[in-house]
């Protein structure tokens, strides 16, 4: 599973990094291929989350952890290109309209992302559990500061 998941961080790494050819990807395209990462991050936080909560195991965080800074490193903003406001990836966006017109507030919580996502990775490398239950939390929060203001919540 580890392999999957790499190779689909590598995938999604290069997508987000082909400058010009991502200016001619279709918006269902980007849309998948946020949500993928997204799916991809999810599924990390996790692994993590099943660490700190039962036994700690040092590789599987550290796995989950490089991934997640992986995805936040991967310049995947550019994924949200103009006419991926709205339609349908895997399934619809949940993207809120104030992600393509808070470009201020974007920025903000995507830096705050990005620092906890590194500091995440470096904390699991050093392998204290504590630590890394601490540094989990602020991860959790610095993703819902986004869902919070960006995200329209699944319908149940």
């Amino acid at each position: 599973m580890h392999k999957i998941a790499q190779t689909l961080v590598v995938g999604i790494t290069l997508a987000a990094a082909a400058g010009g050819a991502l200016a001619q990807a279709k918006p269902e395209d980007m849309i998948r291929w946020r949500q993928s990462a997204y799916q991809t991050m999810a599924w990390n936080m996790g692994r993590i989350k099943a660490n700190v909560e039962g036994t700690f195991n040092k590789d599987q965080v550290v796995q989950a952890a490089n991934t997640i800074q992986a995805i936040a490193n991967s310049g995947m903003g550019a994924l949200y290109a103009a006419g991926t406001n709205k339609g349908k990836g895997w399934r619809d966006t949940q993207v809120k309209p104030e992600l393509f017109t808070d470009k201020d507030g974007v920025g903000k919580v995507a830096m705050a992302f990005n620092k906890e996502a590194n500091e995440m990775a470096k904390v699991a490398a050093g392998g204290d559990a504590a630590a890394v239950k601490a540094q989990f939390g602020k991860l959790g929060e610095s993703c819902k500061a986004c869902h919070k203001d960006y995200r329209v919540e699944e319908k149940k």
